[in-house]
């Protein structure tokens, strides 16, 4: 049996990246024997070196947004010798197909979008009533066009047991407890965070209820997370202390993990945790947490969801009225 190697151009976003994790299991199962490998930003790789499906990576090494068409060149010159007979580009970027029609590859599928008639030969035009979340769509680009996509849509991340062991050594922490992790952060803009306040006042009534809390993020979340730390005490601070693929492990441990709509959301029902994902400028129609343990909640108000980078109205209702004692109800500790 010939064998038929695929190249996944994965997205920036984390969330994205791991929505994207069900395509390269739905390309492994094709009757023929197929090698999926994957090319991402080094933001996101770590994620990719995380799937069953995937069976090599490479480091797109160029800062967000940055066109280096001749960085681009190269890199998709190099690729020419892996004899690719198709790349799927989930990005719906020009430059994000640029390196596969570089690197000669004859069949490069990928959503209509940026007038990318020549880069893309299988150009499909997106029908968001057939497929309204991002997790289908692509899915949609590993079939036929127009197909049905499977009913399990679900991603996969694996967890690192020994790395979960040093990290939990490292970092001084205990598995004794059951663990509430509280995700604040949201890369995308501060309309997707919930407030610090309200993120303190369900810390304190974990802690109470005999539950540790973790907090986790980026060094971007400092703030919101210094102001639930000062909210609530008792609360194991961890964000910025861990990397992403620390996380992965960390957040399989969880027996719930509170988020916004976000990367860490979407890693979280990856390895199998309980999730309640809060959205506001967000929908939960397009992009909600996948497992059959997740919740959303969101607060219905005339201008959610409003899909931009912070309130364009200013008063971010759409959070703020977002309760805690909802989400306290929804974790059972009221």
């Amino acid at each position: 049996m010939s064998l038929q190697r695929i190249l996944v151009v994965a997205p920036a976003w984390v969330g994205d990246i791991v929505m994207a994790e069900p395509l390269t299991r739905l390309l492994k199962d094709r009757p023929s024997l197929v090698e999926v490998d994957v090319l991402a930003p080094r933001a996101t790789l770590p994620l990719a070196q995380r799937m069953s499906a995937v069976d090599k990576t490479f480091e797109l090494s160029l800062g967000h947004g940055q066109l280096e068409l001749g960085t681009r060149y190269a890199f998709g010159k190099m690729l020419r010798s892996g004899q690719y007979q198709q790349a799927i580009v989930l990005p719906n970027t020009f430059k994000s197909a640029l390196i596969p029609y570089w690197a000669k590859i004859p069949l490069r599928t990928g959503w209509q979008g940026e007038s990318r008639f020549v880069v893309l030969n299988d150009r499909r035009t997106l029908s968001t009533e057939r497929y309204p979340l991002m997790v289908q769509r692509y899915l949609a680009l590993g079939l036929a066009a127009n197909a049905d996509v499977p009913e399990q849509q679900a991603p996969r991340l694996s967890v690192d047991e020994r790395n979960l062991e040093a990290c939990v050594a490292s970092l001084g922490l205990s598995l004794a407890q059951p663990v509430l992790a509280l995700c604040p952060g949201a890369e995308f803009g501060p309309s997707k965070r919930w407030p610090a306040q309200h993120y303190g006042q369900v810390a304190r009534a974990a802690i109470a209820a005999g539950k540790q809390v973790w907090l986790l993020g980026s060094s971007g979340d400092r703030q919101a997370a210094d102001e639930i730390l000062a909210a609530a005490d008792g609360v194991q601070d961890l964000v910025g202390r861990t990397s992403l693929l620390d996380a992965i492990d960390l957040l399989s441990v969880a027996e719930t993990v509170l988020t916004n709509d976000s990367g860490l959301m979407h890693i979280a029902c990856a390895v199998g945790s309980r999730v309640i994902g809060l959205f506001g400028s967000s929908s939960a129609t397009h992009t909600p947490p996948l497992s059959e343990t997740a919740t959303a909640l969101s607060e219905p108000v005339d201008c959610a969801p409003c899909f931009q980078r912070e309130c364009p109205l200013g008063h971010h209702n759409c959070m703020q009225q977002l309760s805690a004692n909802r989400v306290l109800d929804a974790l059972a500790l009221t």
